[in-house]
């Protein structure tokens, strides 16, 4: 991995304050995607995928609604408007092509030429290509438990929308990379996306493990009790600001739980919902998480505590100008700024995975 990012010390040790949340500490390794130009040997978010020529890519077969509605973009254009926009300044000067994207802007406009030729209804393809959403090798993110010799796991998706839950349908893949020899070097793309938030930017990683502990809504009502003590709070010398006082809960939840963005392992965010568990369809063991793919790799206001130390000076400049926000790296938006849980089962990771968005 080329950079590094660093998660602040937690303003407060969870355990001083509440010993008792220690047995649900879990390891979880944060990512920190931050635009790059991966190559098919890297870890990445959004990046070009170590594809066998032989294996026929990933295409999702679901049904998929064609409504014009004024969102759709090709992947191509979605791509070149966000480089275009990592390079806006206020002073509205149009920034230089490169070469390459004076190639990605060729290619739309033959897309765009394609699309009005055809005319409405505007061409519906079935089945869909899925886009790369991240490809993780083992040796980046030990936490990975892949089945036999498998040291890479990739995972894709379907830029539609899907009913009932109204989320991209996911596709997941381990393999190993050594058997890879021959690599597709031109994947298929599908013809437009729902949403610009459903196109991964390709993004290198900085992998950082630390400890996770849960979202308070994981937390029985005994230990919701006593995140809710302030005398505990003050007991522990933790030091947490007063206008927290009658409601220390959002302080852990704010600043000490859950850690928020792009991470594999750890615990599952909640919020749209209580806590749902996924149980494996083949052994109906509990899944357990497996990657959270985040709309933001922090929140605002308060939140920005989570933002690396490498990033904290971005992160509290404020306003950002033509959606340069350093807390939306992957341009990646999933449901209403939520957050897409992958599960996996915990007794054979071959087994089917299911997704969730929260």
């Amino acid at each position: 991995m080329g950079f590094v990012r660093t998660t602040p010390p937690r303003p407060v040790e969870v355990t001083a304050v509440l010993p008792e949340l220690a047995p649900l500490a879990r390891p979880a390794i944060r990512l920190h995607p931050r635009p790059g130009s991966p190559s098919v040997r890297d870890s990445s978010v959004g990046g070009p995928l170590l594809w066998p020529t032989e294996e026929p890519w990933p295409h999702c077969e679901d049904a998929h609604l064609h409504v014009d509605t004024g969102f759709r973009r090709s992947p191509t254009e979605v791509r070149l408007q966000n480089r275009l926009q990592s390079r806006w300044r206020p002073d509205e000067r149009p920034p230089v092509l490169t070469p390459e994207e004076e190639a990605l802007k060729a290619r739309n406009a033959a897309w765009l030429a394609e699309r009005l030729d055809a005319g409405p209804p505007w061409p519906a393809e079935c089945p869909v290509p899925m886009l790369p959403v991240a490809q993780l090798f083992l040796r980046d993110i030990p936490l990975l438990r892949p089945p036999g010799q498998a040291d890479l796991l990739q995972i894709l998706w379907c830029p539609y929308e899907h009913e009932p839950n109204y989320k991209p349908s996911t596709a997941l893949f381990w393999r190993s990379a050594a058997e890879v020899v021959d690599i597709l070097a031109t994947p298929p793309e599908p013809y437009e996306a729902d949403y610009p938030g459903y196109v991964p930017e390709p993004c290198v990683l900085a992998p950082e493990a630390i400890t996770d502990y849960p979202n308070s809504l994981d937390l029985n009502p005994e230990l919701r009790r006593m995140l809710e003590d302030w005398n505990r709070w003050q007991a522990a010398g933790a030091g947490v600001d007063s206008s927290y006082a009658e409601y220390p809960r959002d302080f852990y939840s704010i600043h000490l739980g859950n850690a928020p963005g792009w991470k594999v392992g750890g615990w599952p965010p909640w919020g749209r919902t209580d806590p749902n568990p996924r149980y494996c369809a083949v052994c109906e063991v509990r899944m357990v998480p497996l990657l959270t793919i985040a709309s933001w790799e922090w929140d605002g206001g308060e939140g920005h505590s989570w933002a690396p130390q490498e990033d904290q000076a971005a992160a509290l400049a404020g306003s950002h100008y033509a959606g340069q926000d350093p807390s939306q790296p992957t341009k990646v938006e999933v449901g209403s700024t939520d957050n897409m849980q992958i599960y996996l089962c915990p007794v054979s990771p071959e087994h089917p995975h299911t997704d969730l968005i929260q």
